[in-house]
């Protein structure tokens, strides 16, 4: 489990795009926004990933860069791309699930038409220094903060200077 205020594991990982997204190279105004998502198979990560992709522009006036990442393959991540409404969503793929453990996500065995083994959700605000501000996470596809909700939480968290909790 990373703790707020501890620098985060590496994480790097390919784009839809066709490029390579590495977080230590993210240069944000306050943030780092990234968001572990079950993959192509769960209906609810296409309605989380299609709110994320309207509120896109909000998250950047605030100075939060967004990635969200599974550990889908590639064909996969190109299905959720070209079928979901996402077209702005950096989307991150195969990213393994034994590395997805350092962040203290968990995995799941599949059933019915899942991958054998993927990421459960999970979402974290990194600070630009590279250190955990808060991080949720989810052994089930339900339960994820609401993004909109979170933007007021970034609004409160840059006007009031609040720093990270949970250190302890």
């Amino acid at each position: 489990m990373i703790k707020p205020r501890e620098k985060t594991p590496k994480l790097e990982v390919q784009l839809i795009n066709g490029t390579n997204w590495v977080l230590k190279e993210q240069t944000p105004q306050n943030f780092t926004m990234v968001i572990f998502y079950r993959g192509y198979h769960c209906p609810i990560c296409k309605k989380y990933l299609e709110k994320l992709q309207t509120l896109l522009d909000e998250y950047s006036k605030r100075g939060v860069n967004v990635v969200a990442i599974s550990s889908d393959n590639k064909e996969r991540a190109q299905n959720s791309y070209d079928n979901w409404e996402i077209p702005d969503v950096p989307l991150g793929y195969g990213y393994d699930t034994d590395q997805a453990r350092d962040w203290g996500l968990f995995i799941s065995t599949g059933i019915k038409d899942e991958p054998t083994k993927f990421i459960e959700p999970g979402l974290f605000l990194i600070k630009s220094d590279g250190t955990l501000y808060c991080e949720s996470i989810q052994s089930m596809p339900f339960a994820r903060p609401d993004l909109e909700d979170f933007l007021k939480s970034i609004d409160y968290i840059l006007e009031e200077d609040y720093p990270a909790r949970g250190e302890a």
